[in-house]
């Protein structure tokens, strides 16, 4: 099944969920060395991103500025669908909060500043009641 693609049926069912952990952002000029628990890579020209839990990155003795919450919605939408990213992202910029999404093949997934995790969770689900 490729998921759901109207937008009233994402918005009005996402049921958003925050994840325990808090996350960070990792850049590697380099390869990546086996060994580490990513939550998602990312390779770009200038080099390789890696999502981590801040706890993975305190074990591997990287220096932390900031951190993440990730919110995953939890509908199977399609990567084909239409308004979802831009709704979600036009709400938590309503309230200044930034956010940067992952699509996977099942959901899409937010990151948003971990002070501002729990107002962008609310955000979230106010929008799913107004869906």
């Amino acid at each position: 099944m490729g998921g759901e693609l109207n937008l009233d049926t994402l918005l009005k069912s996402m049921n958003p969920e925050l994840a325990e952990d808090p996350y960070v952002f990792a850049q590697f000029v380099n390869e990546i060395l086996p060994g580490i628990n990513y939550w998602a890579l990312i390779k770009e020209d200038e080099g390789t991103t890696a999502i981590l839990t801040v706890n993975e990155a305190r074990r591997l003795g990287m220096e932390i500025h900031n951190t993440y919450g990730r919110i995953t919605l939890k509908i199977h939408s399609s990567l084909d669908a239409v308004g979802l990213t831009a709704a979600i992202a036009t709400a938590l910029a309503k309230r200044s909060i930034s956010a940067n999404v992952v699509a996977g093949y099942y959901h899409d997934h937010f990151f948003v500043p971990s002070e501002k995790a729990d107002e962008a969770l609310e955000v979230l689900k106010e929008l799913a009641k107004e869906g």
